[in-house]
This record gives structure tokens, C-alpha cells and sequence, in this order.
């Protein structure tokens, strides 16, 4: 982690979530002092927090206990998900809205980026961790709804399964989208909208499961888990009750769980998603291809029954 220094350039960078305005760093102290309300927000080993995770700790203990970042299968992956190659990412400044534990910080800022990763859990610790050989990859404890960035400065900013996690998704990508440079793009992956008796299903168990306690949370995932290893039953079951059938067990206990632990889960239709990039003055919208491939699993995600899948639109934002 990087704890031998703090980046006072991209401290510089930051500012107050509430009026816009430029912090001061005090270097005695260690934190970040807005002037004009006299707020203080603290740097803990090098990653201003301005936010604590108090209604998230579910992303916290996901992301700093599991170690789920694979290099060929994350920048395969990033690359579907935002429809940008690894070769356009050099010089670029990118934001991460809703980093979690940095495996595609990692990505953009191997490709040549310059990248700020954000996000309302401490998974942002895992992340500084994951990205410590990358000088200009930064991260920041913030809430999406009022990060403390200078609006309209970056050229791409992706977000990747985080936004559906809020009680407003909508507020998050409006929120979000400002910080897009006129010319630049944004892509955002988002839950799909299943089947009606898939959405109640779901529902059904999240209800019990959202205010489980999270270790026994974490055992039950386990199981869903195992189930997500056995051939035929992970590819017929799981478009029942939700479990993930990565390849790697780690991964399938990390994705069931990040399914069942958040408090907010809202899914989305594409229509939807486009309306909103078409509201906020984006141009050029695409809506993205899903990663997987294959003549069954394309018709079903057409369909709207793969449980799990996303809705998945990139644009530019209008000059």
C-alpha cells in the first residue's frame, strides 16, 4: 500500500464535495482542510477519506479479503465493458467511479493512463495495494453523489457494476457524467432487468439475505459457491437462485456475495440507461455487446434471462 508518501500533486487536484472549492493540505495534521466551511477530511495511508463506510461494509470485506483480480481475464473484460481498447488509454485521464478492490485501475493505468479511482467503501485500501507499482494511479474514499474532482476533467470515465448499488441510480450517473470532458466518454455497466419470476425470486431472497449478519452471509455464499463448480447445475440452477459459476472458486464466492450483501440492488433496461445518456448531452451512444458469446447464451441474454447480466452503453459527451 502506499504509505511511505503522500502525492501532494494529485492532493492539489481535490476538491470540496460541497462548494467545488480547492482544499489545503495540512501536512502536520494530515488532512484536507476546506477553508471555506472549515470541514477537515483525513488522509490514511496515503487515500483522503471523504467518507467512512458505516452502510457498505459488505464491499469492504468483499474486496479486501478476496483477491479476485486476473490480469488477462480484467483487461479482457475492461475492454468489453467499456468499449475501449487498452492502446486508446495512454495519456488519458481516466476516472474509476466505484473502483472497489482496483482491478481495472489497474488495467487503465498498466495501458498508460492517468487514473483516479473512487469509492464509498475501504475496498479503496485494497485497491491502493493492488496498484502501488503505478505511480499515477491515485484512489479517494468518497461518495459517487459528491466526489471531490474538478467537473468536466476527465477524458473517459468508466463505471463497472457499482451504480445499481445505490437507492438512486439515476442520481449517481448524473452525478457521475459531470465529470466527463466535452469530447470525452463514459461508459457505464449496469444490473439487467430479469424475467418478472426471476425479479421476484431474487427479491424474495434478498429480503432475508441483505440483513443477514455477513460472516453467516459469507458461509451460505460458500455453498452457492460449490454449487457454481458442478457442470450442468451451474448453468441451469443458477437462472433460478443466483450463484456465480466462475471458474475460480475465490471469484464464485466474491460474485455470490456481492450479489446477496448490498443493501440496494436495482436493475435496469437498456432503454433506460440510453434515455439517461441521451438526457445528460451525450452523442454517439452505443450500447455494448455482451462480453460472453455463443448462439444459446446470446439468445437468452436477449431475453432477459441470464440473471447477473448487464445493460452496457458507451458515448461522447457533446462539445
Amino acid at each position: 500500500m502506499k504509505t511511505e508518501h503522500v502525492d501532494t500533486a494529485f492532493l492539489s487536484q481535490l476538491r470540496s464535495p460541497e462548494r467545488g472549492e480547492p482544499l489545503r493540505w495540512d501536512a502536520a495534521a494530515q488532512v484536507l482542510i476546506d477553508d471555506s466551511t472549515d470541514g477537515t477530511f483525513p488522509v490514511v495511508d496515503g487515500i483522503p477519506r471523504f467518507v467512512s463506510d458505516e452502510h457498505l461494509a459488505s464491499f469492504g470485506l468483499q474486496w479486501n479479503r478476496y483477491d479476485v483480480a486476473h490480469d488477462d481475464e480484467d483487461r479482457a473484460t475492461f475492454e468489453a465493458k467499456t468499449g475501449v481498447t487498452l492502446a486508446e488509454l495512454s495519456g488519458l485521464r481516466v476516472l474509476d467511479a466505484g473502483c472497489g478492490g482496483g482491478r481495472y485501475s489497474k488495467v487503465a493505468g498498466e495501458a498508460g493512463a492517468t487514473v483516479i479511482g473512487a469509492d464509498h467503501s475501504s475496498a479503496v485500501e485494497k485497491a491502493a495495494q493492488l496498484c502501488g507499482h503505478l505511480p499515477q494511479v491515485n484512489f479517494v474514499q468518497a461518495d459517487l453523489k459528491r466526489l471531490p474532482l474538478e467537473p468536466a476533467s476527465f477524458d473517459f470515465v468508466f463505471s463497472i457494476g457499482v451504480m445499481h448499488h445505490d437507492a438512486d441510480t439515476r442520481a449517481v450517473f448524473d452525478a457521475v457524467a459531470q465529470f466527463v470532458k466535452p469530447g470525452g466518454r463514459l461508459a457505464v455497466w449496469l444490473y439487467r432487468r430479469n424475467q418478472w419470476w426471476q425479479e421476484w425470486i431474487n427479491n424474495l431472497l434478498r429480503r432475508r439475505t441483505v440483513d443477514m449478519p455477513l460472516e453467516k452471509l459469507e458461509r451460505w455464499c460458500r455453498r452457492g459457491a460449490w454449487l457454481g463448480g458442478v457442470p450442468v447445475v451451474n448453468k441451469t440452477l443458477n437462472k433460478l437462485v443466483n450463484f456465480s459459476n466462475h471458474p475460480v472458486y475465490e471469484n464464485r464466492v466474491c460474485d455470490t456475495f456481492d450479489w446477496y450483501a448490498p443493501r440496494h440492488q436495482q436493475h435496469h433496461t437498456v432503454a433506460e440507461l440510453r434515455s439517461w445518456f441521451e438526457a445528460a448531452g451525450f452523442a454517439d451512444v452505443r450500447v455494448l455487446p455482451p462480453e460472453k458469446s455463443g448462439r444459446l447464451y446470446r439468445w437468452a441474454y436477449r431475453r432477459n434471462l441470464i440473471i447477473g447480466s448487464g445493460v452496457n452503453v458507451q458515448a461522447v459527451r457533446a462539445r
